[in-house]
């Protein structure tokens, strides 16, 4: 183990007049990840308590943070843009002195990352996606496409149902009540739950990061309200990057009920079948599910960057 492995920094990054939560783990001269958590209304909170430290041990500097407005860094005026994500993601690098960096991006974070590696390829080594969005309508249309036959005999359901069809499709209302479908089907669950995932769950909702774990219910009517591209398809830009020479990762879970056969297939053509993984009785949360074989796929990054 080295010596450096339970160094920690926290830092409350001021910049742009705002405050944004973060923290390192492991020893600044070792491969720099920043990890970039889901939402919108999401935080870092859950990979920081079961995972930061585990990925630090194995030989990187991992840095996780709250982006503005969300979790930990509370800010009543935050847009909730991209624009203003990649302003605090820039805050994030100037901080901790990195020029370069390995991005690892949850749900999406994905589409944060891959916006950001588009735009500032100079300062990305990598890019992982972890049960990450990249073609956000696919994944809207999924979850219908099982709902609808999940509730086929229940009629209220399948109102409900034909009342989201027709909501705009570029509103939050539309990507909040797919998702309560999902959350109603248990798409985001692990379908048997391991004694390693039950105890990483336990030890969180026990510890000091589930009490921290805020989530700003404005978000995402702010991010819609201020943020014209909140519909996005980014396949075109992945491959785009991929021919700028930028390695991807993707890494999901064969039981993540958002994501249809189709795009797990198209994200494994993008990223190469040595870089991408579907992980066995593992849904959303890969890091907790499986956390080991999740490990196991981030390690990739000392050996491909």
């Amino acid at each position: 183990m080295k010596f450096f492995s339970f160094l920690l920094a926290l830092i409350f990054v001021s910049f742009n007049a705002q405050t944004i939560y973060s923290k390192a783990y492991g020893n600044p001269k070792d491969i720099p990840i920043i990890f970039i958590h889901g939402g919108p209304s999401g935080n870092a909170t859950l990979f920081e308590g079961t995972t930061a430290r585990k990925l630090a041990d194995k030989g990187f500097y991992v840095i996780v943070y709250d982006r503005r407005g969300e979790g930990r860094s509370k800010d009543k005026n935050a847009s909730m843009t991209f624009t203003e994500s990649f302003e605090d993601l820039n805050g994030i690098y100037k901080t901790y002195g990195i020029d370069k960096a390995n991005i690892v991006a949850h749900s999406f974070g994905g589409i944060i990352g891959t916006l950001f590696t588009k735009k500032f390829p100079d300062k990305v080594s990598s890019l992982t996606l972890v049960g990450a969005l990249f073609s956000q309508q696919e994944t809207y249309d999924h979850i219908l496409k099982q709902a609808k036959e999940k509730f086929k005999n229940d009629s209220s359901k399948m109102a409900e149902i034909s009342e989201i069809e027709h909501l705009s499709k570029n509103s939050a209302d539309y990507r909040k009540r797919c998702y309560n479908l999902a959350s109603d089907m248990k798409l985001f669950s692990m379908p048997s739950p391991t004694p390693e995932s039950q105890k990483l769950r336990t030890e969180y909702e026990t510890g000091e990061f589930y009490a921290v774990n805020f989530r700003n219910p404005e978000s995402p009517l702010k991010f819609y309200k201020n943020e014209s591209q909140n519909n996005l398809d980014n396949t075109a830009v992945l491959k785009e990057i991929k021919k700028t020479g930028i390695p991807i990762f993707a890494v999901y879970g064969k039981d993540d009920g958002i994501f249809s056969e189709k795009q797990l297939n198209d994200i494994k053509n993008i990223a190469g079948k040595d870089h991408f993984k579907l992980i066995d009785n593992c849904s959303h949360y890969l890091f907790v599910d499986q956390q080991e074989e999740f490990l196991q796929f981030i390690s990739l990054l000392s050996n491909k960057v």
